[in-house]
């Protein structure tokens, strides 16, 4: 799994802090760590049904209290705590953007940036206590990021400021793997599979970026490896992006076969030594085209632009995942 920050460990010694979230006003301590959070039981039970469950459950007597506020204590990071009761008590972190960008994605999209730390958080807890509203706009980042159309990908490309929901770091795609597998967010993986094999090669799989540890391990590393191999093979099958390539079947019509051939036989040679290309972004096309003959180029265009999708359509096959209609994000 992608390298993931240490949960700070609670000691006996360490002082008891006051987070920022402190509410004169609360009813309730949240701790989690070392850190406590002042806040109110019927803004948690609001937007969780665990806790609205919790809320009801009697007392004990000897339940921790300070200020006159019963103590419950969370087993998660600190930091994960802080991010999701700042999103709770925040709601302008689930504003979403203009109408006219949702019809790329399954959820609603925020409008600014957060860490991918702060998402993660979401995810987690909003998974395990059930603050679903805050689970699904984390989610909506993450597919987003990672969409699930062609379409959605390409717009991505595109315009990458515009769509950037969760803020970038070397780490990012390992760590989305990770995060998206143990919480079942099926629907992000073959995009984030496909952005790791795409933007790195085998040895980085392997050894991390930018000499840091590994970042990818056990069974992700091994399903990244296997993947690209997959794509880079699939590419080349005919009806696929650079099938092509591999069968000519435009001899007859072409007006300079010696130039297409030989920008052919370069392009497969290219091809052949790096990592997987079949998603070319579109306006890459014409530029791998341009030596091609007038009568061959718009030709074998639309045959990258449809073998651009074939390719996309079957990505969840190459990853032993269900069909895109059928992957769902959560259990």
């Amino acid at each position: 799994m992608a390298s993931q920050p240490a949960k700070r460990q609670r000691t006996e010694d360490e002082p008891i802090t006051r987070s920022d979230t402190w509410f004169p006003d609360g009813n309730v301590v949240l701790q989690a760590g070392n850190t406590q959070f002042r806040v109110h039981w019927g803004v948690l039970a609001l937007h969780s049904s665990v806790f609205s469950d919790m809320q009801g459950l009697p007392q004990p007597p000897e339940q921790p209290s300070v200020e006159g506020c019963p103590v419950v204590e969370l087993q998660d990071d600190e930091e994960d705590v802080k991010f999701l009761l700042k999103a709770l008590y925040t709601p302008a972190i689930q504003l979403i953007r203009d109408p006219q960008w949702r019809r790329f994605l399954t959820y609603k999209v925020p409008i600014s940036k957060l860490p991918f730390s702060a998402v993660a958080a979401l995810v987690r807890l909003g998974r395990k206590y059930e603050f679903q509203d805050l689970h699904d706009s984390a989610v909506g980042r993450l597919t987003a990021r990672f969409p699930t159309t062609l379409e959605g990908y390409d717009a991505l490309k595109a315009f990458p400021d515009r769509w950037s929901t969760i803020d970038w770091y070397s780490g990012l795609i390992f760590d989305a793997i990770s995060l998206a597998t143990e919480n079942n967010l099926f629907a992000v993986l073959p995009c984030a599979y496909t952005e790791a094999v795409i933007n790195h090669n085998t040895a980085t799989l392997f050894d991390g970026i930018e000499n840091k540890t590994p970042q990818l391990s056990g069974v992700y590393l091994r399903k990244c490896v296997l993947f690209q191999q997959s794509l880079f093979l699939k590419q080349f099958n005919p009806s696929y992006t650079l099938g092509w390539l591999q069968k000519w079947e435009f001899e007859g019509n072409c007006t300079d076969a010696i130039a297409c051939r030989t920008r052919r036989e370069r392009m497969l040679y290219k091809f052949m030594n790096s990592i997987p290309r079949g998603l070319f972004k579109p306006e890459d096309i014409p530029v791998n085209l341009g030596h091609l003959c007038s009568t061959c180029r718009p030709r074998v265009g639309d045959l990258m632009r449809s073998g651009r999708q074939k390719l996309w359509d079957e990505l969840p096959k190459l990853l032993d995942l269900p069909p895109w209609a059928e992957l769902k994000n959560g259990d």
